[in-house]
């Protein structure tokens, strides 16, 4: 029998972001564990948090995460399933998102 792997945090970050990156906060959470030298991630939650871009949903102005079952993005109050490749991908994802909406910021 085989030892079940335990769930760790692998990464939390936060960033306090200054105005001229559009202000607000940005948070990366990732929880998983390692097996045979590979990372296998089980939950995640990235978001960008700006109350006053958007007050509802606790601020949370664009964020992707699995909770509830799902893979799914939250933008402006609004959740839709997305289709998930990799963590690294929904990142990238994320933030190509999140600096396009910085851009409308400055405008």
């Amino acid at each position: 029998m085989s030892k079940q792997a335990v769930e760790i945090l692998l990464e939390q970050e936060r960033y306090e972001l200054k105005q001229k990156s559009g202000g607000g906060r940005m948070r990366f959470e990732v929880w998983g564990y390692v097996r045979n030298g590979k990372t296998v991630i089980t939950r995640y939650s990235i978001a960008y948090i700006n109350h006053a871009v958007f007050a509802k949903d606790n601020g949370r102005v664009l964020g992707y995460d699995n909770a509830h079952g799902y893979h799914h993005r939250h933008y402006m109050g609004k959740v839709e399933a997305h289709e998930f490749v990799s963590y690294e991908e929904t990142v990238d994802r994320f933030q190509i998102e999140w600096s396009e909406i910085v851009k409308r910021l400055k405008k």
